[in-house]
């Protein structure tokens, strides 16, 4: 481990300077220390790689990244250093993971820049912001752990060659302005894949068949068969046998089943639980969670660890026994499931048991509730239930049997804490075997077998972990590049891959397999992991990779442009010549061209309505320019006035746009539909408390209100071309409702 102690005079001042990355966190921390540091935050990271590849990484020097200051943190740098000057000791503290040794090393590196700081430098970590936890770690200075920093470095660095080559030769190959990466592919690739089951699937028929029957009592039973006949023959013999025959119960079978409690929550797990119970996205549980790490209600939210401390689980059973009672308490030590199980080294837990509610909105409050509920259960004893099988059939048992499944809980154990978990008793009659049962309908239910479900973030977040692609710190930043890319669109909480997302996919598939596999990807986690546990040098591990990648790429700039996807319906002719067509990709998705390209420049949507080039529906009655439909990246739109051409030097003004609504046929779009469409962004106001304008416009996620950076969405019955200023202020004085999935109301 590097020493970065650094000795020298001592500073004129007896003041002691703390650095975090979160001037959230920097409040919470400054209430524990009662003035003995002064507590200042860098907001993240100070320093990166530039944009400009060319002088990022010299890689014939051995990988060296060249950083700048991250724009916009020149002032924080500035404070930084100058509070540094003032300083008698230094303590660097950002999160205890990579990512924060990270920073950590970029703040030492630019506060040694400056001669004028000669304090020594020391890092500390701490898993949760409590007082005695800061306390703690302030008693235990190290040095910066040089392994976990050249790990993070070594990702950031694959990343940037990786994302640079392969995105290069997509812009050649493909098309300007795509983008490639070493781990947002693999997690596009599974997408894809996934939507290729679907398409391919074959649905076959089948049936399920329900006996609804009475006992002696008159009680009744929805018996259900044990299988589901592919042949309606099959169908047909069961239900004859069933109507013709006397039923009875052929056995009743009672077990006693114990329900054992989930481990405490790693980021994984908790996204996931987030998305069932709460509806939150994977980004919107991570950012909400910051926020009870950051106030220190719960422990870091980055881990892949489902270990809870000694004085954890000594807290959580105190507050058993005393709440529930000692036959509640089971402690229990989970093992990781994780290969190389890192980032910070407990499961995520609430810091102070006795406190069952806490965070400052609903949002945090939910969250809070959810992580204490299932860690606080971890330490409890089993749930007991008590299933009871009832099996009916004829009396000369030629059909598959029938069933129904009752359960009662017998003793709740963790279910006590965990009520969601719980599920409904379903109570059976009192009934014996042997016992006469008749048959008062027979249902025969036709069904379809279904596709594979297309994944969610949550279930993409599982499947990401279970190939071990990716770390707890990158799972939400995968999601949000991938959707910001264009490359998967959101239908309800399912992914669903654009046109753009699977051509790309499709081209890495066929040329870079090796480097999108699951196989390669896990592999390279399992080499960084090496790095940070100093088993692996960060050179050797780029040298290794890098060649044969950079060999590849460059084979790979001798391919043919991928301009032709495939050769397009023959129901489909140009609309020009008549001749075949083929589906190519445009900026707004597939579109389908004349193969006589360039010759002809006919072209269909990928639905088969004709693109017309430089035919304006009619003129604007109020500015005289032509208005004209189009089909753009998002959509059609209509367009006032001509694109004018780019000038080299010059900013290029954009004539005004406005989107079509789904529901409209861009065809029919008239002159005065068209006109309408432009109206926005409409000015309906202003408020006025602020000053500001209230206006009303259409975004990429619908239509909205919007008034000093305070948004709202407008829903029907209301829509943006009417809504008027009342109505805007009625909606932007309700309470915000949070992003992410939201539940259905039935």
């Amino acid at each position: 481990m590097l020493k970065y102690f650094w000795h020298g005079t001592t500073a004129d001042t007896n003041m002691k300077l703390l650095i975090v990355e979160s001037p959230s966190k920097a409040k919470t921390i400054e209430k524990y220390l009662d003035g003995a540091y002064t507590v200042r935050a860098s907001v993240g990271h100070v320093r990166d790689l530039p944009k400009s590849n060319k002088k990022a990484i010299d890689i014939e020097g051995g990988f060296i990244p060249h950083y700048e200051i991250s724009k916009g943190k020149e002032k924080i740098v500035h404070e930084l250093q100058a509070l540094a000057e003032k300083a008698k000791e230094i303590v660097l503290a950002p999160d205890p993971d990579r990512e924060g040794e990270a920073i950590a090393w970029h703040i030492h590196e630019l506060l040694r820049e400056d001669k004028k700081v000669k304090a020594p430098i020391t890092r500390v970590t701490f898993n949760e912001i409590t007082k005695e936890a800061v306390t703690e770690a302030l008693n235990h200075p190290r040095d910066i752990d040089t392994d976990l920093r050249q790990a993070q470095e070594a990702r950031r660095v694959l990343d940037r060659l990786v994302g640079y080559d392969l995105s290069g030769i997509i812009w050649q190959k493909v098309r300007y302005g795509l983008s490639a990466g070493r781990v947002q592919s693999p997690a596009l690739r599974i997408i894809v894949e996934r939507e290729r089951e679907i398409r391919a699937f074959v649905p076959e028929d089948y049936w399920v068949l329900q006996a609804n029957v009475e006992t002696k009592s008159k009680a009744k039973l929805l018996l259900t068969c044990v299988e589901e006949p592919r042949d309606r023959k099959e169908v047909d013999r069961i239900l004859s046998i069933a109507n013709k025959e006397d039923w009875l119960v052929k056995d009743i079978k009672e077990t006693e089943q114990k329900r054992s409690p989930k481990a405490p929550f790693t980021t994984s797990t908790l996204q996931q639980a987030a998305s069932s119970r709460l509806s939150f996205s994977p980004a919107r549980t991570m950012q909400v969670a910051q926020k009870l790490y950051e106030a220190g209600h719960i422990t870091y939210m980055r881990t892949d660890s489902t270990t809870l401390s000694d004085i954890a689980v000594a807290g959580i059973s105190a507050m058993v026994i005393k709440k529930f009672g000692k036959e509640f308490l089971e402690t229990r030590a989970y093992k990781t499931k994780a290969k190389n199980a890192q980032e910070a080294h407990e499961a995520i837990r609430p810091t102070h048991f006795e406190k069952e509610s806490l965070g400052m909105t609903e949002e945090q409050k939910k969250l809070y509730r959810l992580i204490w509920e299932r860690t606080v259960a971890s330490q409890m004893a089993d749930a007991k239930v008590l299933k009871t099988r009832v099996v009916g059939n004829v009396t000369t048992d030629t059909i598959p049997d029938f069933t129904v499944v009752g359960s009662q809980v017998l003793f709740l154990g963790w279910l006590t804490v965990d009520e969601a978990a719980r599920g409904e008793d379903v109570e059976l009659p009192v009934i014996k075997k042997g016992e006469p049962l008749t048959l008062l309908s027979f249902e025969d239910i036709a069904k379809q077998t279904e596709p594979p479900n297309r994944y969610s973030e949550a279930g993409l977040v599982k499947e990401l972990e279970a190939r071990g692609i990716g770390r707890p710190s990158t799972y939400a930043s995968i999601m949000k590049t991938i959707e910001d890319r264009g490359y998967v669109e959101k239908i309800g909480r399912s992914l669903k891959p654009t046109d753009t997302g699977e051509v790309v996919s499709s081209f890495l598939e066929q040329n870079f397999m090796q480097y999108i596999s699951d196989t390669f990807t896990a592999s390279m986690e399992d080499k960084l992991d090496e790095v940070a546990n100093g088993e692996l040098k960060y050179k050797k591990l780029l040298s290794e990779f890098y060649t044969p990648f950079l060999k590849e790429v460059k084979e790979k700039q001798k391919l043919d442009k991928a301009t032709t996807l495939e050769k397009a319906d023959d129901k489909y002719r140009c609309p020009k010549c008549g001749s075949t067509m083929i589906v190519k990709l445009g900026r707004g998705g597939k579109f389908l061209s004349c193969d006589r390209y360039p010759d002809c420049d006919g072209a269909l949507t990928i639905d088969g309505l004709e693109i017309k080039k430089d035919e304006p529906i009619g003129i604007d009655p109020e500015s005289g320019l032509s208005i004209f439909t189009m089909i753009g990246r998002f959509g059609p739109y209509v367009q006032l006035g001509e694109m004018p051409p780019k000038v080299k030097g010059k900013k290029q003004v954009k004539p005004r746009m406005a989107s079509i609504p789904k529901e409209v046929d861009p065809t029919t779009v008239t002159v005065e539909m068209a006109t309408k469409y432009l109206s926005v962004p409409r000015t309906l106001g202003v408020d006025e408390k602020t000053g500001a304008d209230i206006t009303a416009n259409n975004g990429r996620f619908g239509p909205y209100v919007a008034c000093d950076g305070n948004f709202r969405s407008i829903k029907p019955p209301l829509n943006v071309y009417d809504i008027t200023l009342e109505q805007a202020k009625e909606l932007l004085a309700q309470e915000k409702k949070p992003r992410g999935f939201q539940k259905k109301t039935k």
